[in-house]
């Protein structure tokens, strides 16, 4: 086995001006700002609901549930659209940057200096060039109930 073929590609993408990483395995589509639907009675991570080429995915505020404040203004959020238990998510973003191939060895555990609430979609972390790219557990993410509860 190569060491190219060991490596794992991820989408980066900016949330709060922190650079995230979503495995490319885990995406179906990348979405500029879309009309969404509030949804009564949702969560507050959930931000409604958009219809994408006829089904209905529902729209998760990444910025809430990672504690961070909403986008100033009327910036649009772009979306990252990802699979879960049969189920379309789109995740709302700040930005898409780009694909990167990286190998096992470039990662570490999360430091203990991490917001919790990061900590606890984290796969861990990468140290890239001076900047830090922190690897998104979409199944975690996506737990926003478990999150509620505690």
């Amino acid at each position: 086995m190569s060491a190219s073929e060991s490596n794992v590609e991820y989408v980066t993408v900016a949330i709060g001006g922190q650079m995230f990483g979503i495995p490319v395995l885990s995406i179906e589509d990348v979405l500029g700002p879309q009309a969404i639907a509030r949804v009564p009675l949702s969560p507050p991570q959930v931000a409604g609901a958009l219809n994408l080429r006829g089904r209905i995915v529902t729209a998760i505020d990444v910025r809430s549930r990672l504690g961070l404040q909403p986008i100033a203004g009327d910036a649009g959020a772009m979306s990252v659209v990802v699979e879960h238990h049969g189920h379309s998510y789109s995740l709302l973003i700040d930005d898409v940057g780009e694909v990167l191939s990286l190998s096992p060895e470039q990662f570490d555990r999360n430091p203990a200096t991490l917001d919790p609430r990061w900590r606890e979609i984290s796969e861990g972390i990468c140290r890239l060039d001076g900047e830090l790219l922190i690897i998104l557990d979409v199944a975690r993410l996506l737990d926003y109930a478990s999150a509620e509860a505690a």
